[in-house]
């Protein structure tokens, strides 16, 4: 693990930390992250092979809806991508490199999903700067145009893999407070990404929650921004918080 995340990630938490590797040379088989924007074909052999993996489809491609795959493929991506990079930059104010061109992903053979992150140093400490400093590269310059392809090749509203982006950031942003004692910091990271109307350059944030009335009470219940369509792959259902939840499942939680 990088010795700086050492305090963040201990016990049952290091299998996070130790997704991000430092080391001069990558594993000869991990991947460039720009490659996976950059050609097509790589990523669709990826979610072909992870939607065989899911049953989605079978070894002679009966079945052409990728969409659920494709969403699972992307959670995936973000465990293994966003609790090192986001917890350095947010609780450590330590920003990793994340641009496409600066990392690599060694992928699982069987499921063709990423184990790790390989970068060639460690970035630098920026102390005291905002949210969009510190994030906004990871989020614009590398998961912006990931998640474009990724819509377009598993034909996926892009709002279904910002969704996923938001209920993951939520979750580490939620530990980050913990650890650290609910820090300022931290806690005007997560408003910024999560919570305020406009993204650091003026546009709607595609991160805000969502919520609506209960239908048997005035109050409101926490709903993710977009269903993660997970109730499509095989021996799955919708999830406590799926907004597409049917109405008789809320009136009887």
């Amino acid at each position: 693990m990088i010795p700086l995340l050492e305090p963040l990630f201990q016990g049952a938490w290091a299998p996070l930390g130790e997704a991000l590797v430092c080391a001069g040379r990558p594993p000869a088989n991990a991947v460039p992250v720009h490659r996976l924007i950059d050609e097509p074909a790589l990523l669709d052999d990826l979610l072909h092979r992870h939607a065989r993996h899911l049953g989605v489809i079978d070894a002679e491609l009966r079945g052409t809806d990728l969409r659920a795959a494709a969403s699972s493929w992307c959670f995936a991506y973000l465990d293994a991508l966003l609790p090192p990079v986001v917890a350095a930059a947010s609780v450590l104010q330590q920003v990793f490199p994340t641009g496409p061109h600066e990392m690599q992903v060694l992928f699982d053979d069987t499921e063709a999903v990423p184990r790790s992150f390989h970068i060639g140093h460690a970035g630098a400490p920026q102390p005291g700067t905002d949210a969009a400093t510190r994030l906004a590269p990871l989020v614009d310059a590398h998961l912006a145009p990931l998640f474009a392809h990724l819509a377009q090749r598993a034909r996926l509203a892009p709002k279904i893999l910002w969704g996923n982006l938001a209920r993951r950031l939520d979750g580490i942003f939620e530990q980050g407070l913990a650890l650290t004692g609910h820090m300022p910091h931290v806690a005007r990271d997560r408003n910024a990404l999560l919570h305020a109307p406009l993204w650091h350059d003026g546009r709607p944030n595609p991160l805000l929650p969502r919520q609506r009335p209960h239908p048997k009470a005035s109050q409101t219940i926490p709903l993710h921004r977009q269903c993660c369509l997970f109730y499509r792959l095989p021996g799955e259902d919708y999830c406590s918080a799926c907004p597409l939840l049917p109405e008789q499942h809320l009136r009887s939680g």
